[in-house]
């Protein structure tokens, strides 16, 4: 995975060359993501759906994170950055089903690790319960909140949100210290473009 050949771009969005995972995460250098955000409607209210990632992940393992999301690859489109929602997740969705929330920029730092993306958002609308097949590499659970609870998390109103699943007898409070370490300018502008459709 680290060895993947990645798309990089200067800061106004401008293609300069191509470089692997690892030296595009070790330099700094600006790539672009796939990244989908699945809201759920059930009894009149709106449930956001969170993957929580594998413990054998390199990166932020166990922390809450974008519903599904992935590296667009040097030879693929945004479209072909789809695939993320059925590997990850085992959900098949078309990009027609999908609501472009526009490109978000966002920035990671920990460490020797410079995360600088070009987030390609979109928003998955169910209407029906879901039924998540997941990637145990990639994901070990999903957890849902009230949307309108997450926009006020996301705009510092509270400091907690409760997440529920089902499947996995999961009922708890969690801070921002849970989720993979966005940019509160990200989570906020997330937040809005998705209200908008909701």
């Amino acid at each position: 995975m680290e060895n993947e050949i990645l798309n990089i771009f200067d800061e106004r969005g401008k293609v300069m060359r191509k470089e692997s995972r690892r030296v595009v995460h070790e330099k700094g250098y600006w790539h672009e993501t796939f990244q989908c955000w699945i809201v759920g409607k059930e009894n009149g209210t709106d449930y956001i759906y969170f993957q929580i990632r594998s413990d054998e992940k390199a990166d932020f393992p166990g922390l809450l994170d974008i519903t599904a999301a992935g590296h667009i690859l040097s030879h693929e489109t945004v479209e072909d950055g789809i695939r993320e929602v059925q590997e990850e997740l085992g959900i098949n969705v078309t990009m027609n089903e999908l609501i472009p929330l526009g490109i978000i920029k966002n920035t990671i730092v920990t460490g020797h690790f410079i995360d600088n993306e070009f987030g390609n958002n979109f928003l998955y609308i169910s209407e029906q319960p879901l039924t998540f097949k997941l990637q145990v590499e990639e994901v070990s659970g999903i957890v849902k909140a009230n949307f309108n609870d997450f926009y006020q998390f996301c705009f510092g109103e509270v400091e907690e949100i409760l997440v529920i699943s089902e499947t996995e007898s999961i009922h708890q409070y969690i801070s921002k210290n849970d989720f993979v370490p966005h940019q509160d300018t990200y989570f906020k502008t997330v937040a809005k473009r998705i209200a908008v459709h909701i």
